[in-house]
């Protein structure tokens, strides 16, 4: 049954791409708690599309990053497809092809618009691709992974974005200042099965960044990532 509420023709005049079958269109929008809070409705959410579609992009993904960097090894290629397939930038293509407006959520969910919402929105675009593969083909989402999620390539490679954050401050640090990065906790908090870390990475004796996360790696990690930015060195 389709959601006569949410326009999705005008999603498919946005991207150019009309679907025969409007209930698979649909469906690629539909979260699990829509489906939950709406059980007479008779729909099917998002998550076996969204597993055909996590696939399908890996494939394209793969091909067209073998055949564009000749030179990459393959724990390069590995890397580079890493920083690309991830929730963060897929989500933020999803946004800029305006699915977060076409979302059929739980009204719990659609009040939330923090780290939940990224991942709800990677999906959607996971499970769009895998809608639009079954309905159009190959050829299509192809096409439509080229004209989004690939314009990003570019980007990340430039600024290198697919290394490792803590391997290319090392990296940096040793090269512009003579020093290897240390990283200390600077804070803990929450329940053993819901931790919260706050890591500080240091050259020498100076503080340079902070860094949050569920772990310490995680933490680490942004840490690490802030730093690169503050030295101005992604560039």
């Amino acid at each position: 049954m389709i959601n006569k509420t949410v326009k999705f023709s005008n999603f498919e005049k946005k991207v150019k791409i009309i679907f025969k079958n409007k209930d698979l269109l649909q469906q690629a929008f539909i979260h699990r708690s829509y489906v939950n809070e709406n059980p007479s409705a008779g729909l099917s959410h998002n998550e076996r599309l969204e597993f055909l579609g996590d696939a399908v992009i890996e494939l394209i993904v793969t091909d067209f990053l073998y055949k564009k960097y000749p030179n990459y090894t393959e724990g390069e290629l590995t890397a580079l497809r890493s920083a690309l397939v991830n929730a963060v930038i897929i989500s933020e293509v999803a946004v800029d092809v305006g699915m977060n407006d076409y979302l059929l959520l739980s009204k719990g969910e659609a009040k939330d618009h923090g780290k939940a919402r990224q991942y709800i929105l990677a999906n959607t675009y996971e499970a769009y691709i895998g809608s639009v593969y079954l309905d159009q083909g190959m050829s299509v989402v192809n096409s439509f992974v080229k004209k989004t999620l690939l314009l990003k390539t570019d980007e990340i490679v430039n600024k290198k974005l697919w290394r490792d954050a803590k391997s290319l401050v090392q990296e940096k640090a040793q090269e512009f200042v003579n020093v290897t990065p240390a990283y200390k906790v600077l804070h803990e908090s929450g329940p053993d099965h819901d931790k919260h870390f706050t890591v500080g990475i240091y050259f020498g004796v100076n503080l340079i960044a902070e860094g949050k996360g569920k772990s310490k790696q995680e933490a680490e990690q942004k840490a690490a990532e802030a730093a690169l930015k503050i030295k101005n060195w992604l560039d």
